[in-house]
């Protein structure tokens, strides 16, 4: 299927770039990610890092959803200020992170509050400040399944991690955090396979040491754990989507919620246009072909990209008009979202006048 966003009623009026969200996609995005789990809002922790935005955890937890995951402490207070009741910060905390994140803790404190760990030092310094705080933290362990970025493989270090973890006054041992992120195979039947290898060892341990609770999984590999396991689950880019995954993963049923509104600027040659469209605006890790894909112009090509300018060529720059506003598909949503302060919002095919603020796209101090 290919993804469709139709140029909105009121385009005139925004500024670009820009980024816009189909607010009703986004629902229709949540009603999709609580069909594969059969309705069991327990079993869905949502990644907020994609859309870092209040006015989603909102609509998430107006739909029954309550625990969701984060990748920093602003996330995370962000999701005890908007209505979620079990934050899990999925990122190991280090250093002044860990006061910070004790001092969130404080100041909600009807609120079930998670982390991960790899690290036995960790452990200790987490128990040192829990137990001088008087509170107590659930603990879960980071397991590196095979994406080799944070956590630690099945095994003795693992066992002896978690015991340390058991004897600790100030934590609580809850379980274990398995992400896949490695898993991107196209094949439906490959990233299937190697996703039920992993859920396999985790069913092996589980057997063995009474996993306790597990939270498993990405957008990718969601259906899987879903289908497969009672354990949660914690897809994030399933929420607005983008055209990475939806090239990858068109078996898929998300539709991509986000366009990022760009104008022409000038016309330096033939079949040549230059459009507002900088490093600041879009994500830039993607290789240079790769990093948008501008709506209904199906032979462009990116030429250069540079801080506020990207260069592209098409066989229909003739007919662009210096000012034509132009509808993009950023390839990674994710690191898109986090350039821009906040989103235009459409409702029903028009801009609205209301916007989203991408509330936790900075690091602020959290106030006791």
């Amino acid at each position: 299927m290919k993804p469709e966003f139709c140029m909105p009623r009121g385009i005139e009026n925004c500024l670009s770039p820009g980024i816009l969200i189909d607010a009703d996609c986004v629902a229709g995005n949540i009603q999709k990610m609580l069909s594969t789990v059969a309705g069991d809002t327990s079993r869905l922790r949502p990644h907020v890092k994609t859309h870092k935005m209040a006015n989603v955890i909102r609509m998430q937890v107006n739909s029954g959803i309550k625990k969701f995951k984060a990748a920093t402490v602003s996330e995370a207070n962000m999701i005890a200020q908007n209505g979620g009741q079990d934050v899990l910060l999925a990122y190991q905390p280090v250093g002044p992170n860990i006061p910070l994140l004790t001092t969130l803790i404080q100041k909600y404190p009807d609120i079930s509050f998670a982390t991960i760990v790899d690290h036995k030092d960790t452990v200790n310094q987490l128990a040192s400040q829990m137990r001088h705080a008087g509170l107590n933290l659930r603990v879960l362990i980071d397991v590196d399944c095979g994406m080799h970025r944070t956590g630690i493989p099945f095994g003795n270090s693992l066992h002896r991690l978690r015991e340390q973890i058991e004897k600790q006054i100030g934590l609580e041992y809850a379980g274990l955090h398995v992400y896949d992120g490695h898993l991107h195979q196209p094949a439906v039947e490959t990233r299937q396979y190697e996703t039920e290898k992993i859920i396999q060892q985790v069913v092996a341990y589980d057997q063995e040491h009474t996993a306790v609770n597990v939270v498993g999984g990405g957008s990718p590999t969601f259906n899987f754990w879903a289908e497969s396991t009672s354990w949660e689950c914690s897809p994030g880019t399933t929420l607005l989507w983008d055209m990475g995954y939806a090239t990858a993963f068109s078996e898929l049923p998300y539709e991509i919620s986000v366009a990022l509104l760009t104008r022409v600027i000038s016309k330096p040659g033939k079949n040549l246009f230059c459009v507002d469209c900088g490093y600041k605006a879009v994500a830039s890790e993607m290789p240079l072909k790769n990093r948008l894909t501008v709506i209904g112009m199906d032979d462009v090509e990116i030429i250069s990209h540079s801080e506020e300018h990207m260069v592209l060529t098409s066989s229909k720059a003739e007919t662009l008009q210096l000012g034509q506003p132009l509808l993009t598909f950023p390839r990674h949503v994710c690191p898109t979202m986090a350039l821009h302060d906040d989103a235009a919002i459409i409702r029903q095919g028009e801009v609205h006048s209301e916007r989203w603020t991408v509330t936790a796209r900075n690091r602020p101090l959290i106030q006791s």
